[in-house]
C-alpha cells in the first residue's frame, strides 16, 4: 500500500476548501483488516503486526476488507513520545507482548481507504473523514481518529498550543482530494526545520559512536554530525545491532569533520534513516535528533 505524502510549507495555508489535522509525532502506519486477520504495514512497505499486538487485537473489530492510514503513537506523562515508540517498533515479537502492557500504543487514523471491501481513495477527503469518524468512534480507543478542523484560526492555534502534547506541527488537506498515494499531494507545517538522513556510518567505538555520517537530501557528499547525546549514542549502537547486514562495520575509508579534519568510520549496512536539524549542508554540522526506525 502506497501512501500518501506531504509536502513542507513555512507558513500555514489558507483559503476555502482546506481541512488542517494535527501532525503527531509516531510511526506511520497502515491498518490492513482483511477476511481473517490484521496486517500492520509501515510507510516503509515492512510488515510490523507483531511489534503492536495490542493494536492488531483491537483492529480486529473493524470490518473485514477495511483498510486504514494513520499514526502509532505512546502517551506517557500526558504527551506523545517518540523515543517510545521506537522502542516498541524495534522489540522482539516475545517483547512486545509485555510492551504491550506497560506501554499501550494508540493508533490516530486520519484515513480510511477501503471500507468493508469499497475502495475509497478516488473519494473526496471531506467523504473518506465522514466515513472514518463513523467507523471509529463507536469503537473507541486505541482506534481514534485524529482530530479536524476548517476553521484556519482554530488550527493555528493547535500549531500554537499542542507541541506541549507532543505534536509536531499541521497536516493540511483539501476537502475534494482523492487520496495522494504515493504523492507528495497533502502539506505540512512543522515547528522545526528538520529533514530525514541517511546515515551511512558512525565515527568513534561502535558500542558508544560518537557522531554519524550523513547523506544529506540534495547532497551526495557525506557530512558529519555535530557530536551525539548520551541518549543517541546508546539508541545508534542498539539500533545498528539490530538492522545490521552483511557489511555493517566495514571500513567506509576517511571522512571530513569539522574542526578535526580526516577522521576513519565504519559503515552501516543498511543505512539508518534519521532526522536532523540543519542550516545548510555543511555549516554548522547537521545535528541528529533521533532514528527512524519507520523509515
Amino acid at each position: 500500500m502506497r501512501v500518501a505524502l506531504a509536502a513542507p510549507v513555512r507558513t500555514l495555508p489558507r483559503g476555502g476548501g482546506l481541512a488542517y489535522e494535527p501532525k503527531f509525532d509516531g510511526h506511520r502506519l497502515v491498518v490492513v483488516r482483511t477476511l481473517t486477520e490484521v496486517v500492520l504495514q509501515a510507510r516503509s512497505g515492512r510488515i510490523v503486526t507483531a511489534a503492536f499486538p495490542d493494536l492488531a487485537a483491537a483492529a480486529l473489530q473493524l470490518p473485514a476488507r477495511t483498510t486504514l492510514d494513520g499514526e502509532v503513537v505512546v502517551w506517557h506523562a500526558g504527551r506523545t513520545d517518540f523515543a517510545l515508540v521506537q522502542r516498541r517498533a524495534a522489540a522482539t515479537a516475545t517483547k512486545a507482548a509485555v510492551l504491550a502492557r506497560s506501554l499501550p500504543a494508540s493508533y490516530a487514523a486520519f484515513d480510511v481507504l477501503m471500507l468493508a471491501g469499497l475502495d475509497l481513495r478516488s473519494r473526496p477527503y471531506e467523504r473518506r473523514r465522514a466515513l472514518l469518524v463513523d467507523l471509529l468512534l463507536p469503537l473507541g480507543p486505541p482506534l481514534q481518529p485524529v482530530p479536524m478542523t476548517t476553521d484556519p484560526d482554530l488550527a493555528a492555534t493547535w500549531y500554537e498550543t499542542l507541541p506541549a502534547s507532543g505534536i509536531e506541527g499541521l497536516v493540511v488537506k483539501r476537502l475534494d482530494q482523492a487520496y495522494p498515494a504515493g504523492r507528495r499531494g497533502w502539506q505540512k507545517l512543522r515547528h522545526t526545520d528538520t529533514a530525514d538522513a541517511a546515515a551511512v556510518g558512525w565515527t568513534g567505538p561502535a558500542r558508544r559512536p560518537a557522531s554519524l555520517v550523513l547523506v544529506l537530501p540534495g547532497d551526495d557528499t557525506p557530512v558529519v554530525s555535530s557530536p551525539l547525546s548520551p541518549a543517541l549514542r546508546a539508541e545508534v549502537a542498539e539500533a545498528a545491532g539490530a538492522v545490521a547486514g552483511v557489511g555493517a562495520g566495514d571500513a567506509g575509508g576517511t571522512v571530513t569533520a569539522i574542526g578535526l579534519g580526516e577522521v576513519p568510520y565504519r559503515v552501516f549496512d543498511p543505512p539508518l534513516m534519521v532526522e536532523v536539524r540543519h542550516t545548510t549542508a555543511r555549516h554548522p554540522p547537521p545535528e541528529v535528533l533521533r532514528i527512524r526506525l519507520d523509515r
